[in-house]
Order: C-alpha cells, then structure tokens, then sequence
C-alpha cells in the first residue's frame, strides 16, 4: 500500500496550488435547487483553476463507477469474523486510478460494510486492503454474497464514522436512525430503510427533480453545500467535477434520506450559509483546522482531493 501512495504523491507534487478555498472556489448561491426538505447550493471553479490541478485527478474514476464497470472488484479478506470485519479486499488491475471515499456503503459478502476513510488505489495495484466497518451488525454468514455498492451514507451517520472511528458507536448510531423511522429488519442492516416501498418511492422523487436540473447544468461543479432546516447539513467539495460528477449519485442518495428522515424544509438564509463556509473556506489553515473538529480532509501530495464538513 505505501507503494501505491508514494508513486501517487510524485504525480501530484508539484500541483498544490489549486486548494479548495475561495481563491479557487465560488459558492453559487443564485443557482440552487431546492425541493422537500432539501436545498443543495453549489461550488464552483473559479475559471482556470482546473488548469492547475493535478492531470491524476481528471482522469481518476470513483468507487461506485469502477465497481459498475468492473475495473476493480472486492471481495471478502477471509473467513473469520474477529480478523476481517474491519478489512475487505480490493483488487485493481485495471489502467485506471480509482477515488474511494469515506462513507461509501457495500452491501453482500458475510455482512453490509461501509468505508472508513478517503483512498486513492492506483492503477495496477492488484490488491490492497480495504477499511471498513460494519453496517450490518446481526449477520456474519457462513457464505459470501457478491459485493454490490449501494450509496454513500447519509450525513449523520458519516460523521459518527469520520469523529468517532468507533465500530460500537457507529452500531448505535445506526439503531438510533433506524428506531426513529419503526423501520423493520431482523439483521440491524443499515440499508434496511431502502428496501421500504414508500421510503424508496419518495427518495426515487428527489433524486429524479434534482438529476434533471443537474442535467442542464454546465460542468464547473465541484461540490455542493446542503441545508434542511435551519441547518447546513453537510458540505462535500472535491478537487475535480469528474470527481464530483463520480460521487453525486451515491452522494445525494445521503442526502436525500437525511432530509426525508430527520429533515425540515430550508429556511437558513444565504448569509448564515456564507457565514458556516467562511470558516473553511477563507483559508488552507483555517480549513485544515475546521475540518478536524467537524469533518474530515483528504490530501495527496499537498493536494486537498476532498473535503467534507458536517
């Protein structure tokens, strides 16, 4: 694994300069998309800016689309609970970089996991070991399914795992959500409330309103701001908008199921939504700084790749 990182580092050193912070970043205000209990505002390149980031991140593909395409595959450790809840197996032998984030949720082999920390897997790899937690806590079957990638966890949830890093707590996070929606499930699966119709329905919903605005949009995104309520519920930016056109499916469906569960339709106005980004966004130091109290930085050769904020 040090290997893989070190070869990455020497492709991107060299193209720092193109941070995620003001001075390369706008927040579009005027253009946001607001439907139930979710209003999403988005990011943007500053223009040239994508001329100074690393060539690695143009290219680089995401988790849920190599798995789609078969460019990688993953695959249970081995066979024992105690030794292999917390790793699985990941296998690139493709020519193609893959973004794995933090998050992002697998359901099958012995029991449903979810990804501990950002990764990037370089190209002809072979294979590495996979962080993971589980999200499925009443099952470690005597046989493997096949992994299938589901979506990225919703908010809650993903900053219980990036703070806590804590597998009981996480559990507990998940019963909580899970009691709060009487959603019924025999295995304390955290995808439990996707396989409910009415559930699916109203999330099927939201995701067809906002992907057709997406649709007619231009391709400067990079991340969006989120609010429900009276709160911003979570910020995710990356590097590149192939990057964030990568996560957006898996992304949303996060977002999504928070505003329907614990959401309440956006009332914050844009200048307290100004004054919540102000402070990760002014600033690398002041970014650095908030990321580690109330979300989480991903950097490669100096180069922040992600940057989420709950």
């Amino acid at each position: 694994m040090k290997k893989w990182a070190f070869i990455f580092l020497i492709l991107v050193s060299g193209s720092s300069s193109a941070q995620l912070i003001y001075n390369n970043l706008f927040v579009d205000y005027d253009s946001s998309i607001s439907f139930g209990n979710l209003r999403i505002i988005p990011v943007r390149h500053r223009p040239n800016t994508a001329q100074s980031m690393p060539p690695a991140a143009k290219t680089m593909v995401s988790f849920s689309q190599a798995m789609a395409s078969g460019l990688i595959t993953v695959e249970e450790r081995g066979t024992a609970a105690v030794e292999n809840v917390h790793w699985l197996s990941l296998y690139n032998n493709s020519d193609r970089d893959v973004f794995i984030s933090s998050g992002e949720v697998l359901e099958g082999g012995r029991q449903d996991r979810i990804v501990t920390r950002d990764t990037i897997v370089m190209a002809k790899t072979g294979r590495i070991d996979l962080p993971v937690m589980c999200v499925e806590e009443g099952r470690w079957s005597n046989k493997s399914k096949k992994f299938v990638y589901r979506k990225i966890a919703n908010p809650k949830l993903r900053k219980n795992l990036d703070l806590s890093k804590n597998q009981v707590l996480l559990w507990k996070e998940i019963n909580i959500q899970l009691d709060s929606g009487k959603v019924k499930n025999t295995t304390n699966s955290y995808l439990a409330r996707t396989k409910d119709k009415k559930y699916t329905a109203e999330q099927n919903a939201y995701w067809q309103y906002f992907e057709k605005k997406f649709k007619h949009t231009d391709s400067n995104i990079v991340g969006l701001i989120c609010v429900s309520g009276d709160r911003v519920i979570a910020s995710d930016i990356f590097i590149s908008s192939n990057l964030f056109y990568g996560q957006l499916h898996g992304l949303m469906q996060g977002y999504i199921e928070e505003a329907i569960v614990f959401g309440k339709k956006p009332v914050l106005p844009d200048a307290a939504v100004k004054l919540h980004a102000d402070k990760f966004l002014t600033d690398e130091a002041s970014q650095t700084l908030f990321a580690k109290k109330y979300g989480k930085q991903f950097k490669a050769g100096g180069q922040t790749f992600h940057l989420s904020i709950y």
